[in-house]
């Protein structure tokens, strides 16, 4: 059970929202919900697999399967959304309960496939738990296929910039039709901020910034996710 990442591209283009660089605002303050969970128990991580896999395992067709892993993907979800905006810039926040929940749906697809328990060991969980970075899977448009190549990401808390620990190449964009049937190439890449270098209750702006200097913003409450 493991994640995949890797992107190849090239560079060109910028599209709608994107911003000069000079345009870039702060957005501090601090949430009073529940928060990005940095320290988890064993306990905690249980029930986190627990909550991922009893949905996958209620669901018996496509359509079941293919509804919870839509919830899933959106759950963690900040930015804009891709059902009502194809081309706006989002990420998902790969935090340590998700990566735990997606687990916890592999879980349950693979005891189906074998009927028989399959529950992943307590040495395996323990990895995510001790975890220090967050991941952020960042999805945005551009007027070519090499638009996002050197696309660099950045977060702004209460003033203070913050930057990734490393960031994976953006994938060569995929063209896309729009609802006005113009044209646009959608890319996505990864990049992962120590959890120690941000504050996981406050108000947040994500900006994505192309090798023109053009970028890309917008909102993310880390208070709202977990």
């Amino acid at each position: 059970m493991r994640g995949i990442n890797g992107y190849e591209g090239r560079r060109r283009g910028w599209t709608k929202g994107m911003v000069p660089l000079a345009a870039l605002m702060v957005v501090g303050g601090v949430g009073t919900a529940w928060a990005i969970d940095v320290k988890l128990t064993m306990e905690d991580a249980k029930k986190a697999l627990t909550a991922g896999r009893e949905p996958m395992e209620k669901a018996n067709t496509e359509d079941e399967v293919k509804k919870v892993m839509q919830h899933a993907s959106m759950a963690t979800r900040v930015g804009a959304d891709p059902e009502k905006e194809p081309c706006g810039t989002s990420a998902i926040l790969r935090t340590k309960r998700f990566w735990l929940e997606s687990f916890g749906r592999k879980e349950a697809t693979e005891s189906k496939k074998q009927k028989a328990e399959v529950r992943m060991p307590d040495d395996k969980i323990q990895k995510y738990l001790d975890m220090p970075n967050l991941e952020l899977e960042v999805q945005l448009c551009g007027d070519d296929e090499y638009f996002a190549e050197g696309a660099k990401i950045a977060l702004q808390q209460k003033g203070k910039n913050i930057d990734p620990v490393d960031a994976s190449q953006a994938e060569r964009g995929r063209k896309i039709e729009l609802a006005d049937k113009t044209a646009a190439f959608r890319s996505r890449f990864t990049a992962r901020f120590a959890y120690d270098s941000f504050d996981p209750n406050a108000k947040t702006k994500v900006f994505v910034i192309l090798q023109d200097g053009k970028m890309s913003e917008f909102e993310a409450d880390f208070s709202k996710v977990k």
